[in-house]
């Protein structure tokens, strides 16, 4: 996969992400519970590379190429809604 971010912000609820191919991206903070759960200024200190973005102080790694596959966080078992670990 040739895309990568160029530069990411979150408003209250999404993480937007400006991407190399022209695209703006908009995914649901709920997807992320650290970033969900994280301050504005935590959110906003990120390291972008060639495959995703990274928060150090978060401990989230999360790539382009899965979110653009729809992917959220899966790291601990989700109840129901939106990002629910499949069975």
């Amino acid at each position: 996969m040739n895309i990568s971010p160029k530069r990411a912000w979150s408003d209250r609820d999404n993480l937007w992400l400006e991407l190399s191919d022209g695209r703006t991206l908009g995914v649901p903070l709920v997807w992320f519970p650290r970033l969900l759960k994280a301050t504005d200024e935590q959110r906003a200190s990120y390291e972008l590379s060639p495959r995703g973005i990274h928060w150090d102080a978060l401990d989230e790694d999360i790539s382009i190429e899965g979110l653009l596959e729809g992917r959220g966080d899966y790291t601990r078992q989700h109840r129901g809604g939106l990002g629910a670990c499949p069975a």
